[in-house]
């Protein structure tokens, strides 16, 4: 091998040897950049998966609720058909009592006016089926009063009038005035837990 050969080879090996260093350099640099990447990627998923966690639960809470509301609403429409319902068909009750029955309301009905007097008001069909002693029937349960031949527009009881006083003991109006009452017995009795 001559001089130049030496020297070719010499630079070469350097070369290597510097192509090598550089390499290795390039290498352990792009591994701490890729780890850097990597840690940071995994903190970017970390953020990104609690935000998603977060966003999660946020639905499923909303979802929650309006699945909650929804349910009592549902509850509370049907509740309010159950006591419309109920509060009808004591209505009806009412109205479709056999005569001596019926009656015999009214006079329980007339007993809450005891000392109260004037002129009563009943419905067409009750006037039609009125018995011989009602008056006398009202006089025992604490009402004087006179039976009006001029039918009242009420569904079923009674108006009594004295002058300007009024008492409405029509059942509709009875009913409607104690409604609150009525629902509240129904709730306790039909949706009690």
């Amino acid at each position: 091998m001559n001089g130049g050969e030496k020297i070719i080879d010499r630079i070469k090996a350097d070369s290597k040897s510097a192509v090598d260093a550089v390499m290795a350099e390039a290498t352990r640099s792009c591994e701490g950049i890729m780890q850097d990447a990597e840690k940071t990627a995994a903190k970017r998923a970390a953020v990104i998966s609690e935000k998603t966690q977060a966003k999660r639960r946020q639905l499923e809470a909303s979802a929650k609720s309006r699945a909650e509301l929804e349910t009592r609403n549902a509850l509370l429409r049907q509740r309010r058909a159950e006591i419309d319902k109920t509060v009808k068909g004591l209505q009806t009750y009412l109205q479709t009592l056999d005569d001596k029955n019926y009656f015999n309301a009214l006079y329980r009905l007339a007993a809450q006016l005891k000392g109260k007097s004037g002129e009563i008001y009943l419905n067409q069909k009750d006037l039609n089926r009125l018995p011989r002693d009602f008056e006398e029937r009202l006089k025992e349960n604490g009402v004087t009063a006179k039976v009006s031949r001029k039918p009242a527009d009420i569904v079923g009881g009674f108006v009594l009038k004295d002058g300007d006083i009024e008492e409405n003991m029509d059942f509709k109006a009875l009913i409607s005035a104690r409604r609150d009452e009525i629902e509240d017995l129904i709730n306790r009795e039909l949706f009690a837990r």
